[in-house]
């Protein structure tokens, strides 16, 4: 994973996602109900803090020392507390699961896309769309391609789409993909009152 990646709109934030599958994980995690910026920002927020982002050290940090962490101005998300918790539960799973190698979810065993969906939907915080829009994300921004990742996205996974932060590269890219939620939200909102 070395690619360049504008999630968090910021290179040192970004540099750190793009070459640590762990801070990409975590920044997934934590884009809910926050500006996706901050929440890919989230990770190397944790790494300056911690001196690197290790999922050892903080699957087995004291849950206050965690917290504290992830609260202390700014903080890594509108609700850090419950975040910080979700965010160890990760790390924990992968430890548990994964020998602590992220990667792992899409390397081992070289799966296909299929199974690499089930195993992003086993991820403690990852439901079915939060999945989909990650395995879309390794494919079209870290040629992680295992084979039928397209259809594993589901809409997520389409060529051209402006869906989600799988398909923001650039400051275009990302007023792109907002207009597209700002639409269907409008249109889920004018469904219901009918």
């Amino acid at each position: 994973m070395t690619r360049t990646l504008c999630l968090a709109q910021d290179p040192d934030s970004d540099a750190l996602l793009a070459a640590d599958p762990l801070a990409l994980l975590f920044g997934m995690l934590l884009d809910q109900q926050i500006q996706m910026e901050k929440a890919f920002k989230g990770p190397k927020v944790i790494a300056d803090r911690m001196s690197g982002l290790d999922v050892h050290r903080i699957a087995e940090a004291p849950e206050e020392e965690f917290v504290a962490i992830a609260s202390e101005p700014p903080a890594i998300h509108r609700f850090p507390g419950s975040m910080a918790k979700r965010l160890q539960t990760l790390a924990r799973f992968l430890i548990e699961h994964y020998d602590g190698d992220p990667e792992a979810i899409w390397t081992r065993d070289e799966p296909d896309g299929k199974t690499v969906m089930k195993r992003l939907k086993e991820l403690p915080g990852f439901g079915d769309q939060k999945a989909r829009i990650f395995l879309a994300l390794l494919g079209k921004q870290l040629d992680v391609r295992p084979e039928g990742w397209r259809e594993a996205a589901g809409a997520y996974g389409e060529d051209g789409a402006r869906r989600s932060v799988a398909d923001v590269r650039d400051k275009v890219t990302l007023a792109e993909v907002r207009d597209f939620k700002k639409a269907a939200k409008a249109a889920a909102k004018a469904g219901k009152g009918q």
